[in-house]
C-alpha cells in the first residue's frame, strides 16, 4: 500500500522532548540556542512547507516565518507531545494559510472533478513504488489533492486533525483523501509505464 510505504515518523516521539534544555534557552532569548534548535529542524520544515506549496522560493519563506513564528509563542508550548510536532504545525498552518492568500479558484468538489469509486480489483496491493517515486507524484497532484495526501501520508496527521486544519468537515477529509489516492495511484502507474517505455527505446 502507497499509505504503508512512506508514512513518516515525527523528529520525536510524542512523549519525549529531547531538546528540552535548548528550548529553555531559547524562552530565555539565547540567540545561539535559537540557531541550534534552527538547524536541527529547518530541513524538515521546509520539507513540509514544499510538500503543501509546491513552491521552494515561498516553502523558504514560510520555514523563516514559521521559526519566527515559534521563538515568538514558546511559552505557549506547554511540553506536552515533541517540539518537532508542534513546530510542524506551525509550518503547516502557516502553508495553508499561504495557499489561502493566494488561491482564487474553484474546489474539486464545486468543479465537479470526480473519480470513479475505488475497486476491490484495483490491484493496489501489487504495486510497489520507491517514496522518490511517490514524492514526485504527489507535487502532480492538484493543490486539494496534493495537500491532503500530503498532511496524511506524509505528515502523519489523521482526518480529524485535517479537519481542523483546512476548515473541512472529517467526511469531506475522508472523500477528498479517497480520490486524491486514487489519482495519486493513476499518475504512478502512468509514470511507470512511461518509465518503462522510455527505457524499451533505448
Amino acid at each position: 500500500m502507497v499509505s504503508q510505504l512512506i508514512k513518516t515518523g515525527s523528529l520525536e516521539s510524542r512523549n519525549e522532548n529531547i531538546h528540552q534544555d535548548l528550548i529553555d534557552a531559547c524562552r530565555r532569548g539565547d540567540r545561539n540556542a535559537q540557531f541550534k534548535l534552527y538547524k536541527l529542524y529547518y530541513k524538515a520544515m521546509f520539507n513540509t512547507s514544499l510538500r503543501i506549496v509546491n513552491d521552494t522560493a515561498e516553502a523558504e519563506d514560510i520555514m523563516q516565518e514559521s521559526f519566527l513564528d515559534a521563538f515568538q509563542r514558546l511559552d505557549s508550548y506547554a511540553g506536552q507531545g515533541s517540539f518537532g510536532s508542534w513546530l510542524k504545525r506551525i509550518v503547516v498552518n502557516n502553508s495553508i494559510d499561504s495557499l489561502r492568500r493566494v488561491r482564487d479558484t474553484v474546489s474539486i468538489e464545486q468543479a465537479g472533478i470526480d473519480l470513479p469509486e475505488e475497486q476491490d480489483d484495483h490491484s493496489e496491493a501489487d504495486i510497489r513504488f520507491r517514496v522518490e517515486e511517490v514524492i514526485k507524484a504527489i507535487r502532480q497532484l492538484p493543490e486539494e489533492y496534493r495537500v491532503i495526501v500530503s498532511l496524511f501520508l506524509l505528515e502523519g496527521y489523521d482526518h480529524d486533525e485535517i479537519s481542523g486544519i483546512l476548515d473541512i468537515s472529517n467526511q469531506l477529509s475522508r472523500t477528498r483523501y479517497s480520490r486524491a489516492r486514487q489519482k495519486l495511484l493513476l499518475i504512478l502507474k502512468e509514470n511507470s509505464y512511461h518509465n518503462v517505455f522510455n527505457y524499451n527505446q533505448r
